[in-house]
């Protein structure tokens, strides 16, 4: 009898498709800190910092860039999805890997919930008290459950409009903070180092101490490469994206503070009109 040859079928791993870009990642890094998001440490480190809150934002950035270009190449190593889980599990230990994929688990899971209840009591309190706070809940918990549902490509456009309007946000107060300066002090207060070096109230421990907390502003940018497996020539673009993610929200924040902090060195707000 005729020997029957023996076939292995090799099925496929199973994976997600590539359909984003660069730039698709880019805006996703930048939602997920949100060019907004260090307004609420600003008071504190401003005062930890006796007033160098831009100063300290710089010296933050060179760590996390660091930890970018690192995040970076780990991705380029390995191009699959879930960041420091796979990472720490490839990298060094399963065990280890599981307890990091859990701290990233609760850290997006806490997330959501955070923005839910902040958004339903600000729109409960502030703009339509006569909607409850449980109602306002459930609408904006649907809305994020059906963004997710529709897919990567439907949560990309919607990055792409948050940002959007996030950046008009601090467009508006760019101008009027440029304006206020220039017609207050002229050149000279638009041109001021006093936010980076103010000899009057530097003080190097201060300096350092606030350091620490300000890379908290710096929080989420890693998260571009938990799409590592979704992304269009992961070695490549997903280390550029944490890198540009990092530098536009530096941009961001040194520009909105250092004008914040010289209008408000006059005592006075700046007018809008």
């Amino acid at each position: 009898m005729p020997e029957l040859s023996s076939q292995v079928v090799v099925k496929p791993e199973p994976s997600l498709r590539r359909v984003l870009s660069l730039w698709d990642l880019v805006f996703y890094g930048v939602v997920l800190i949100q060019p907004i998001a260090p307004v609420p440490l600003y008071g504190v480190a401003q005062k930890l910092s006796n007033g160098h809150f831009a100063l300290i934002i710089l010296i933050a950035m060179f760590a996390m860039m660091i930890t970018a270009v690192s995040y970076g190449r780990m991705a380029a190593l390995y191009p699959a999805a879930g960041s420091a889980y796979t990472y720490v599990g490839k990298g060094l230990n399963p065990h280890l890997g599981f307890l990091a994929g859990w701290a990233m688990f609760l850290d997006y899971l806490l997330q959501p919930l955070i923005s839910t209840v902040w958004i339903a009591t600000a729109l409960h309190e502030r703009y339509l008290p006569r909607i409850s706070f449980s109602m306002w809940a459930a609408i904006i918990a649907t809305a994020i459950t059906v963004l997710n549902l529709r897919g990567i490509r439907s949560s990309a456009r919607t990055n792409k409009f948050l940002l959007f309007f996030m950046f008009g946000v601090i467009g508006v107060f760019v101008v009027l903070a440029l304006r206020y300066l220039f017609y207050g002090q002229g050149w000279s207060g638009l041109f001021s180092l006093q936010p980076f070096y103010d000899p009057q109230t530097f003080n190097s421990h201060r300096i350092w101490t606030a350091t620490s907390f300000a890379a908290l502003t710096y929080i989420g940018f890693d998260g571009v490469t938990t799409l590592s497996e979704e992304v269009e020539n992961p070695k490549r673009n997903v280390l550029l994206a944490t890198v540009l993610v990092a530098c536009s929200l530096e941009f961001s924040v040194v520009l909105k503070f250092t004008l914040a902090n010289e209008s408000g060195r006059t005592g006075t707000l700046f007018p809008i009109s």
